[in-house]
């Protein structure tokens, strides 16, 4: 008999673009995922708890949160932990929607990094000498983060996850599978669109992004306010607590009438 995975997920719907009823079938995915491809590859469970729209989480769960964009995580008071001071993630599925992407890949996305590393403070030390060296962030799915990808799960397109085995210089290439759908052929590399956050220990220059093409971040790899590239910028004392659900649902009510009165303003100018 398999016991109850420690740990707890509430998958909360505070967006105005996607309804309960699409909602449902994405988190329905996002356990078999963790249960069939993720579990074995990292030993890593869940158990996701779908709270729709207008309910309550279950008290000391952990938060997938899908939202609008990062205005609206803004202005409802979602933070970088929850209540208990437990890990927290965020999906700006209006954000995907209004750019061309699949919220549900950036939901798996977001997931499968929370249970990567809870806390945004892991990080891979690839030394090149005595005095210089990178740290690359453990966030497993940024390196294929890309829709085109992405793989389904009873028709939901969900995200592309790198293996331990990315993080691990000493592999020769094709020696060994570096992620689930198998397109990454040595460690450290990036399918294109992918990028992982890396810190240079020698200058010192802070957090910055790598991405496949060599080129400036785009849109999709900013990190939003309140994402876990942004907090893992800023120091662990200076993260925010959520608001109570109950607080957050009250700002959710004052939020889409704010809407409501703009979307009629604009019509009737």
């Amino acid at each position: 008999m398999s016991s109850t995975p420690s740990i707890q997920i509430s998958v909360i719907n505070a967006s105005t673009v996607v309804a309960d009823s699409e909602v449902q079938p994405v988190v329905d995915a996002l356990q078999t995922q963790v249960n069939n491809d993720f579990r074995p590859a990292w030993g890593v469970d869940a158990q996701l708890t779908f709270v729709p729209t207008g309910s309550n989480p279950v008290p000391g769960t952990w938060w997938l949160t899908i939202l609008d964009d990062s205005d609206q995580a803004g202005a409802l008071g979602y933070h970088d932990l929850t209540p208990d001071g437990l890990p927290a993630g965020k999906v700006f599925a209006g954000t995907d929607l209004k750019y061309g992407y699949t919220w549900s890949v950036t939901a798996s996305h977001e997931l499968l990094e929370m249970l990567g590393d809870p806390n945004i403070n892991l990080t891979v030390l690839i030394q090149q000498n005595d005095s210089a060296g990178t740290l690359y962030a453990y966030e497993v799915c940024d390196a294929c983060e890309a829709d085109q990808f992405g793989y389904t799960i009873n028709g939901v397109l969900v995200s592309d996850f790198v293996y331990p085995s990315w993080f691990e210089d000493f592999r020769a290439e094709g020696s060994t599978q570096f992620d689930q759908t198998n397109r990454i052929h040595k460690p450290l590399d990036l399918l294109s669109g992918g990028y992982i956050g890396v810190f240079d220990i020698s200058s010192g220059s802070g957090w910055h992004q790598v991405t496949a093409e060599q080129t400036p971040a785009s849109l999709s790899m900013r990190a939003n306010v309140g994402s876990r590239r942004e907090r893992r910028r800023v120091p662990r004392q200076r993260w925010v607590k959520s608001l109570s659900h109950r607080e957050i649902l009250r700002n959710v009510e004052i939020y889409r009438k704010r809407l409501e009165r703009i979307t009629a303003a604009r019509r009737a100018a």
